[in-house]
């Protein structure tokens, strides 16, 4: 298991707006960024990806997870190690 869990979107509005309402419940550290995930080989199929790694109180994000799976799915994405 990595150390962060990414949330990944495949809109960018969507995982700014994301990431914010993380960031201010107390997910950290909430950082936006376009990746390429394992098997895409095209740029324009790159998703945008919320870097998770401490969840609120200062426990861990994978403890965590179904909460942020359900979050996910509720913009079409996915959580991932």
């Amino acid at each position: 298991m990595g150390e962060f869990l990414l949330l990944v979107l495949h809109d960018r509005d969507a995982a700014e707006h994301v990431a914010h309402r993380l960031r201010t419940a107390g997910w950290a550290p909430g950082a936006v960024h376009r990746d390429l995930l394992a098997g895409e080989d095209d740029a324009e199929d790159a998703d945008w990806v919320v870097e998770l790694a401490t969840a609120p109180g200062g426990g861990p994000a994978h403890g965590r997870r179904a909460e942020l799976e359900a979050l996910a799915e509720d913009h079409d994405g996915f959580v991932t190690d």
